[in-house]
């Protein structure tokens, strides 16, 4: 229930242009300082998730572990997504306490 809300929020965030996805386009901005929150599938690789936990705490951005790499996809319309990057602080924010509240805990780097 929650998880779908996190989804339909993400939908929105894509269509309103403001979600970087993909590896190479979540990296470039979290890199360009243009990232309120990345979000990173729980069943991305082991790699992809320490590349990305160790770039969010460098750059000093709030990471979240949460959904699939499926859902991440269906959310924004498109394949199978293992990374995300919010790039408007307004989503962020609610997509912090949507995830929050669904029993993953954002991290705060």
């Amino acid at each position: 229930m929650i998880n779908n809300r996190v989804y339909s929020l993400l939908g929105l965030a894509m269509k309103a242009g403001k979600v970087a996805s993909g590896e190479f386009m979540t990296e470039k901005a979290v890199k360009t300082s243009l990232t309120y929150l990345v979000i990173v599938a729980e069943d991305a690789s082991a790699n992809t998730k320490k590349m990305f936990n160790d770039m969010c705490t460098f750059y000093r951005v709030p990471i979240a572990f949460f959904g699939t790499k499926e859902g991440l996809g269906g959310a924004l319309g498109k394949e199978l997504r293992a990374s995300v990057a919010i790039t408007d602080e307004g989503f962020a924010k609610a997509l912090k306490q949507r995830i929050d509240a669904a029993g993953n805990e954002t991290e705060v780097k």
